[in-house]
C-alpha cells in the first residue's frame, strides 16, 4: 500500500518541482521510502508503506528488466507468486511490483486480467513516451486525474493535483458534485468537487498519448451477471466458504505484522474467523466502542474474539477525540464527505497501527449479500397498492411522530427511474431531490443526478438485486472503499477487503435471493458460513453497524460546528445554500425533529470544505 503522483506533459509544462510538491503532500502513504522519475515530458513520484520484501531492490519507481518501462504502484496483487510462475522469468526481488511489471512487459495490455488484488498501477513506455494506468476491478484504491491539451496528470488523492502549481488559482466548484452530495453524501464518479479533476471508473485501462486520451473498462460488474443462479443451499455454502478462505489467505500474505478490524458483526467476525484458521498463531483483532451504551458493540467483538482465540485490542472512544477529528474530516478527504463513521474508522487505524502495517476489513458483505435495511424498502416500493397510493400514505406518515415522519420521504420519490437513488438517499436520511430544488441558491442548483441503471443483457434482476447493485456501483465504491482508504492511510496503515475479491463478487452476483435473504433473515448464506466457526448465538442481536450517536453530539459536544459553520455570515459568504432553510433546519432539529441530524451534518461539511478551499 502506496500513495502515487504523476503526469505526461508533451508540451514540457510541468516541472519537477510539480512532481516533487505532488507527492510529498501525501507522505502519510508511503512514510518508508519516496522515489522520483522524471524526463522533461513524464514525472513518476512513488511513496512507499513497505508491506512485501523490506528491501530497497523494491522501492519505485520500478524499471523493467529490459529497461524500456518504468512503474509506479498503489496496492497489493495476491497472486503474483502464480503470475511469477507463468511468467518463467528471473526475479530480483520478492515482491509484487516487479511482477506485475514483467507482466506487462510479457503480456501487454491485457495482463491485467491475471491480476488479483486491489491496485493502481502507471506504466510509462520510455521509447514511445506513452503511459498506462489502470485501476482495479471494485475501485478499492482510488485515482485522480487532470486530462487538459497535452497535459495529463493523476494521483492517489485529490491534494495532489491541486497542489500543482499551474491549476492553483483555476480551479472552479463543480455544482453538479455539490447537488449529489447533499442527495447521498458522496460525490460519484466520474466527478469530484472541481470541474478539472475526474476520478477514474474502477475496472478501467487509460492510454495517454500525444494528442490522445483513451479510458475503457476492462472489468464490469454487469458483465458477472450469469442467466442462471445458483438456487442449491449445500452448493451455494460450499463453494463460499471455500472461497472466503481461499481469499483470506491471499490477503494474509505479508513480511509485516497484520490484523483484523473486529466490530463484532457479521462480515468482520467471518473475516477474523477465516484468518485465525488459516494462522497458526493468533490474530491480532482491533475494535472501537463508545461510552453511549446504544452505540457499544465493543462487548460483542470481545466474545468473538475470545472465541476464535485472538489477541484482542479495544478502544473507548471519548467525545473529546471525535470532536478533534470531525473538524479534519475535509482535509483528510479532501472534498465535501459526510460519512461520519469516517471518525471510528479514523480511531481504530490509529490504534491498530501502533501495533501492525496491515489490517484486513469486512467491507462488502453488506452489498453482496443483501445485508441492507433498505433492501426492504426496495420490495415494498414494487408492491401494486404502495406504488399506486404512495403519495397519500406519504402525506399521511407526514402529520405522525418522527419515525413516521421520515418513514414519509421514502413514498416521496420523483419517478420510478430515480427510485434506487432516492430509497438510498432517504434510508441515510439526507436531502431528497426536491429539498435540494428548494434548498440550493439559483447560482447553484443542477440536478442530482446519479446513474442508478446499467445494462444488464444476461438476466433480470428483482428489485432487492437492483437495489444492491446500486449499491456496489455507488455506495460501496464511493463512500465505503473511500473511507477506508483515506482513514487507514491516514495513519500509514494498509487496508485489505477479503469479501471484495473479485471471485466473491462475481459468485455473489449469482447467487439466487432467497438464499441470501431467507425466512426474513438478511445475509443468510454469509451467516451460515460463519456459524462453521462462531456460534450463532452471539450474534442474536440487532445491526446496528459502525455508527457514532451523531445527532446527541449534535445537540451536545459537537453543537459549536453548527455554530460555526451554519451561521448566516458563513451560509452566506458562500451563497451556496439558502440561510432560511437552513435555519428552519436547525430550529426543526433542536425542537425535537431527531431524525434531521444528517441533514445538518451534510451542510457543517460543504461548509467546512468550502472555507479550507476559500482560505
Amino acid at each position: 500500500m502506496c500513495g502515487f503522483s504523476g503526469f505526461v506533459s508533451y508540451d514540457k509544462r510541468l516541472t519537477e518541482k510539480d512532481l516533487q510538491s505532488m507527492t510529498d503532500c501525501i507522505a502519510h502513504r508511503g512514510p518508508d521510502s519516496a522515489g522520483y522519475f522524471f524526463d522533461g515530458i513524464c514525472g513518476l513520484g512513488h511513496r512507499r508503506l513497505s508491506i512485501l520484501d523490506l528491501s530497497e531492490a523494491a522501492n519505485q519507481p520500478f524499471y523493467s528488466a529490459n529497461g524500456r518501462y518504468v512503474m509506479v504502484y498503489n496496492g497489493e496483487v495476491y497472486n503474483f507468486q502464480e503470475v511469477a510462475k507463468k511468467l518463467e522469468v528471473p526475479m530480483k526481488t520478492t515482491s509484487d511490483t516487479e511482477v506485475i511489471l514483467e507482466a506487462f512487459v510479457e503480456w501487454g495490455p491485457d495482463f491485467v486480467h491475471e491480476l488479483n488484488g486491489m491496485f493502481a498501477i502507471a506504466i510509462y513506455d520510455l521509447r514511445e513516451h506513452e503511459l498506462h494506468i489502470y485501476r482495479d476491478r471494485m475501485g478499492i484504491k482510488p485515482i485522480y486525474f487532470y486530462q487538459k491539451g497535452n497535459d495529463f496528470a493523476f494521483a492517489s488523492e485529490l491534494k495532489s493535483l491541486t497542489k500543482m502549481a499551474f491549476l492553483q488559482g483555476k480551479l472552479t466548484l463543480n455544482k453538479q458534485a455539490i447537488s449529489q452530495f447533499l442527495y447521498v453524501g458522496y460525490i460519484p464518479r466520474p466527478n469530484s468537487i472541481y470541474n478539472e479533476i475526474q476520478k477514474m471508473d474502477s475496472g478501467s485501462y487509460a492510454l495517454v498519448t500525444k494528442n490522445n486520451f483513451s479510458l475503457k473498462p476492462y472489468w464490469q460488474l454487469e458483465d458477472q451477471v450469469k442467466p442462471e443462479v445458483i438456487t442449491d443451499f449445500a452448493e451455494a455454502k460450499k463453494e463460499l466458504k471455500a472461497l472466503v478462505l481461499s481469499s483470506v489467505k491471499y490477503r494474509m500474505i505479508s513480511d509485516v505484522p497484520f490484523g483484523t478490524f473486529l466490530s463484532g458483526g457479521i462480515d468482520s467476525s467471518l473475516v477474523t474467523a477465516a484468518a485465525q484458521a488459516n494462522s497458526p498463531k493468533p490474530v491480532k483483532t482491533f475494535s472501537i466502542a463508545f461510552e453511549e451504551a446504544k452505540f457499544n458493540e465493543a462487548k460483542f467483538a470481545r466474545e468473538v474474539a475470545q472465541h476464535l482465540g485472538t489477541q484482542h485490542h479495544e478502544l473507548t472512544a471519548t467525545h473529546k477525540e471525535a470532536m478533534e477529528l470531525a473538524g479534519q474530516i475535509p482535509a483528510i478527504y479532501d472534498e465535501p464527505y459526510a460519512d461520519s463513521s469516517a471518525i471510528p474508522t479514523l480511531l481504530v487505524s490509529q490504534m491498530a497501527r501502533r501495533e501492525v502495517t496491515m489490517t484486513l476489513s469486512g467491507d462488502g458483505g453488506d452489498e453482496c449479500f443483501l445485508g441492507y435495511g433498505m433492501y426492504n424498502w426496495a420490495e415494498r416500493m414494487q408492491h401494486p397498492l404502495v406504488k399506486a397510493f404512495r403519495k397519500p400514505i406519504g402525506s399521511i406518515l407526514s402529520r405522525m411522530g418522527n419515525r413516521s415522519q421520515r418513514a414519509a420521504y421514502l413514498f416521496q420519490y420523483p419517478s420510478a427511474s430515480k427510485l434506487k437513488s432516492h430509497i438510498f438517499s432517504q434510508e441515510q436520511y439526507m436531502f431528497s431531490e426536491s429539498e435540494i430544488a428548494a434548498l440550493l441558491t439559483p447560482e447553484f442548483f443542477e440536478e442530482p443526478t446519479i446513474q442508478e441503471d446499467w445494462e444488464i443483457a444476461s438476466r433480470n434482476l428483482t428489485p432487492v438485486e437492483k437495489q444492491a447493485f446500486f449499491d456496489m456501483k455507488q455506495y460501496l465504491q464511493e463512500d465505503l472503499l473511500v473511507k477506508v482508504d483515506r482513514a487507514s492511510m491516514k495513519h500509514s496503515l494498509e487496508t485489505r477487503v477479503p469479501l471484495l475479491d473479485y471471485r466473491i463478487v462475481s459468485f455473489a452476483l449469482n447467487v439466487a435471493p432467497e438464499l441470501k435473504r431467507h425466512n426474513g433473515v438478511s445475509k443468510h448464506l454469509l451467516k451460515e458460513v460463519l456459524y462453521d466457526f462462531v456460534p450463532r448465538e452471539l450474534f442474536d442481536r440487532p445491526k446496528w453497524g459502525f455508527a457514532i450517536p451523531l445527532g446527541n453530539w449534535l445537540k451536545t459536544d459537537l453543537r459549536y460546528l453548527i455554530e460555526d459553520y451554519l451561521n448566516e455570515k458563513v451560509i452566506g459568504h458562500h451563497g451556496v445554500v439558502q440561510y432560511s432553510l437552513v435555519h428552519k433546519l436547525k430550529k426543526e432539529f433542536f425542537d425535537g425533529k431527531d431524525y434531521l441530524y444528517n441533514r445538518l451534518w451534510l451542510l457543517i461539511m460543504l461548509h467546512k470544505w468550502l472555507e479550507d478551499f476559500r482560505k
